[in-house]
């Protein structure tokens, strides 16, 4: 179920630590989000890595399995508070998780960086838990207050990596089975050949292909894909 939240931001659904695909490396990294959302783990955690590599995804899972047994959630796109100033960042107490995404797109302002600040230390003192994700390392991010360069580092941070080709297909095959039909192997390569290569992008490209096969009472089938994806 989709939660509305800060600034009109809704979760996505089907984002759940159960869709996640970790690939070899990112075993770790889940379990330790997955810890930090039933408040069994650390309390704050920051990841980074590039584009596609997950990081959405970690953090709005934490955010559903929190909102589901009735927390309080608030999940931002730090690229959303250009113009808003720092009352974006304020009147979150009592909020059990929140997560903040995208900090390398975060206009690094004095004012926002100071609210920053002052949230970080909020959420510890009242025992609340903290999701941060960037494209880059902490320590690469533009950050003029150093005390504020300091509390990045409070928890834990963990690198996401791209899955690899045959990992990729893994996990189209594993969300094809979650929605009820077989993908093979062969329209997986075609997919990896032919479109984006990041796994968000295959698998909005997969629900499509799913609902236009339905639609036309059609197995998905290289041929249909070629067909679909060529505006036929």
């Amino acid at each position: 179920m989709a939660r509305q939240l800060t600034l009109d931001v809704t979760l996505r659904d089907g984002t759940d630590f159960q869709t996640f695909h970790p690939g070899e490396q990112g075993g770790l990294t889940l379990e330790a989000v997955r810890g930090l959302a039933r408040g069994a783990g650390e309390r704050q955690i920051y990841l980074f890595g590039d584009a596609g590599t997950g990081k959405t995804h970690l953090l709005q899972a934490a955010c559903h399995e929190v909102a589901e047994w009735g927390g309080r959630v608030a999940y931002l796109p730090m690229g959303m508070t250009a113009g808003g100033g720092p009352d974006v960042l304020q009147g979150w107490d009592g909020v059990d998780l929140i997560a903040l995404d995208e900090l390398d797109r975060m206009p690094w302002e004095p004012d926002l960086e100071q609210a920053l600040f002052n949230l970080i230390n909020g959420v510890r003192d009242a025992g609340g838990r903290l999701l941060l994700a960037s494209r880059t390392a902490p320590r690469l991010l533009p950050v003029a207050l150093p005390d504020l360069g300091s509390r990045l580092f409070w928890g834990p941070v963990f690198q996401l990596r791209p899955l690899t080709d045959p990992q990729k297909c893994q996990a189209l095959i594993a969300r094809a089975r979650q929605r009820g039909f077989d993908l093979s192997p062969e329209v997986c390569d075609y997919l990896l050949r032919h479109h984006r290569r990041d796994l968000p992008s295959l698998i909005t490209l997969l629900e499509a292909l799913d609902r236009e096969s339905l639609a036309a009472r059609r197995r998905l089938t290289v041929p249909f894909v070629k067909h679909v994806l060529d505006g036929g």
